[in-house]
């Protein structure tokens, strides 16, 4: 459910990573172009689709499955709150919290975060929890937790670094078919940051390293699904684009993927599932973020809209349409 990294302190890293890579990095990773705010929406004009399949004939064959969007009919929903709580939120390098409403391909402004971050901090991922709570992670590994309806912060316990997760993408996933739900992250690998998959226990604000992710992926960002799926939106080295993937949240492996060769995460990137479609919030040419739409159903590409900042974190309650 999240967005987000090239963040300020970590430039001369992720610069490293994308030689690496062969691409461009996620979320507000850098801060190296900083965008004041023009608006609220901003061409949500849509492009026509672009079949993933034909786009990606030039990209490495792989063997695992395409991934199937579709939920399962028994999803426990008798706890969740109203409807306005089940819109895309965000939040960008420069601390506005933004609720994007999938329908109307729209953004609207909560408010700008008042969290007590250190000065020269910013926002690095966030994830949505299923009381409609935003929990965001700034790129010096602290942990807040804000109102998605006040833009109101608090900081949480939670101690960084544990199990050498120093940032790292975020997504909530329901247990089963729910109504309880886990906190799941994926270390980015910047610096001496961990990669692999991990969780956090909200109560307790323990990280518990899960494994590393197999086959091996880079700058992952995560969303989960009140069916208990979990998905991740990342590159791999020496790969073209991107890719969507569906992870096994004991394993840590990728048990189906769609290429995506012609979106570009660039300098920041932020990821959610929402309504059987995935919302891919890019910044490839480092002013602003677009946002893309990415039907599994019909492997569609679709660009729908831009925003003047750049996009490192988003999240969508698991009690969102499946």
């Amino acid at each position: 459910m999240q967005v987000c990294r090239l963040r300020a302190r970590l430039v001369a890293v992720s610069i490293l990573a994308i030689v690496a890579s062969a691409i461009a990095a996620c979320g507000s990773r850098t801060g190296l172009f900083a965008d004041e705010l023009e608006g609220e929406a901003v061409d949500a004009g849509r492009d026509a689709p672009v079949d993933a399949r034909d786009a990606g004939r030039d990209a490495p064959v792989d063997a695992r499955p395409m991934i199937d969007s579709a939920a399962a009919p028994d999803v426990v929903k008798n706890d969740c709150p109203d409807a306005a709580a089940t819109v895309v939120y965000t939040v960008t390098e420069d601390n506005e919290l933004l609720a994007f409403d999938p329908a109307a391909a729209t953004f609207r402004m909560v408010g700008v975060l008042a969290c007590p971050a250190p000065a020269g901090t910013s926002p690095f991922s966030m994830a949505v929890d299923r009381k409609g709570a935003a929990w965001v992670l700034f790129n010096d590994g602290n942990l807040y937790r804000t109102s998605a309806a006040t833009a109101l912060c608090s900081k949480t316990t939670f101690v960084p670094n544990q199990a050498n997760f120093g940032t790292f993408g975020m997504g909530f996933a329901t247990n089963d078919i729910g109504p309880t739900e886990a906190l799941y992250v994926a270390g980015d690998g910047q610096g001496t940051s961990a990669t692999g998959l991990g969780s956090i226990d909200t109560t307790t604000y323990a990280l518990t390293a899960i494994r590393d992710f197999s086959p091996p992926i880079d700058r992952a960002e995560l969303t989960g699904t009140g069916d208990g799926r979990l998905f991740a939106f990342y590159t791999k080295a020496g790969g073209v684009g991107s890719w969507v993937g569906q992870l096994d949240k004991k394993t840590a492996k990728i048990v189906a993927e769609n290429p995506l060769p012609t979106v570009e995460q660039g300098r920041g990137w932020a990821f959610a599932f929402w309504g059987g479609d995935f919302y891919l919030f890019t910044s490839p040419d480092g002013a602003g973020s677009r946002v893309t739409r990415f039907r599994p159903s019909n492997n569609s590409v679709v660009d729908l809209a831009g925003y003047p900042s750049i996009i490192v974190g988003a999240g969508v309650s698991t009690c969102a349409p499946q």
